[in-house]
């Protein structure tokens, strides 16, 4: 019988407060929980899946409510951050285990580090790709964000055009292919706008997101194959699952107000890429990490790499994470 991490992928579906969770998972061991960000899936971890799994581990990459083939509830509400946190904790328990390793990117970064803040008996240790830790607190996240286009209104934030149901959805639906590999070239290393180029996280007044993306011509670590798993899913299930993340910004900050300026105590990881604007623009969190992260191993920047970390370097990400978990206690 071969060893389970010289298999492949297995996909199950486990029940969660939103009704049910699909996952990936591949080998045996320590369970690592997997988490993705906007606009992704369970998909970007296909490259660590096996890697993780001949270190020795359990790894699991969940399709995040709204995504995929996990629920999709229809409240707006239902995808404020404490329910992904519970949802992160249902697929611990149904895996039967009693604690994970959680590890996620972008939007995943945050929901693994809320999981780690509020569930510290379950997340034993967390690793964060891309967007650094941040405390619950601060400015309401709506004023602050509407904030960043500048006197006048002339381009607003994308997070702001995000905000309004069916506004994105509009943009996006017609040609969900096109503008994924619109909107992952933007943000890749290789392929995104050159300094001075209008910046791609701005809406024109009047204007698309997409009319700043790149056209013509995809990320290196993105084949035409990987587009179309991509856009196959958000083809079938919709945008407004995934969008709807955004749109409860204001009911986390609300939600975790008792948490303010609260410490991530837990063995911590931060890998990010030196062209990624959630490594530029979030810098002070990152100086931060001595009083934010007490347990952090260390911070990897990654030179030339955009905001797509462990698809960009999966080879480099995933010797960063094997390192990580060696030699996290037992």
């Amino acid at each position: 019988m071969p060893h389970p991490s010289t298999t492949g992928p297995v996909h199950r579906l486990v029940p969660a407060p939103a009704g049910r969770i699909h996952l990936v998972e591949q080998g045996s061991g320590p369970l690592v929980l997997l988490v993705h960000g906007f606009p992704e899936s369970w998909y970007s971890w296909r490259r660590q899946l096996p890697a993780l799994a001949a270190a020795g581990y359990r790894a699991v990459a969940l399709d995040v409510r709204g995504y995929g083939r996990s629920s999709r509830p229809a409240a707006a509400d239902a995808y404020r951050m404490v329910e992904l946190v519970a949802d992160s904790a249902a697929v611990v328990e149904a895996l039967g285990e009693r604690s994970a390793v959680i590890v996620g990117h972008d939007w995943g970064a945050t929901i693994a580090a809320t999981s780690a803040l509020l569930r510290p008996d379950l997340f034993r240790a967390v690793g964060l790709l891309s967007v650094p830790y941040t405390p619950p607190g601060g400015p309401k996240p709506s004023e602050a964000f509407a904030a960043l286009g500048g006197p006048g209104a002339e381009q607003e934030f994308y997070v702001s055009y995000f905000q309004e149901p069916g506004r994105a959805e509009a943009e996006i639906e017609p040609d969900v292919r096109g503008w994924l590999a619109g909107f992952y070239a933007a943000l890749s290393g290789d392929t995104m706008p050159p300094p001075g180029a209008p910046d791609p996280h701005f809406v024109t007044a009047g204007g698309r997101l997409r009319d700043r993306f790149p056209a013509g011509r995809l990320p290196s670590w993105l084949t035409e194959e990987d587009l179309d798993v991509y856009a196959g899913e958000f083809e079938r299930t919709g945008l407004t699952g995934a969008l709807n993340r955004y749109r409860n910004m204001d009911r986390d900050w609300a939600d975790l107000a008792g948490h303010h300026g609260a410490a991530l105590t837990q063995p911590s990881l931060f890998a990010g890429g030196t062209l990624d604007a959630s490594t530029t623009w979030l810098s002070d969190a990152i100086d931060a990490f001595p009083v934010t992260l007490p347990g952090l191993s260390a911070t990897h920047l990654l030179d030339g790499c955009g905001h797509w970390i462990q698809q960009e370097r999966p080879e480099e990400t995933n010797r960063i994470l094997t390192d990580w978990l060696a030699d996290l206690p037992a």
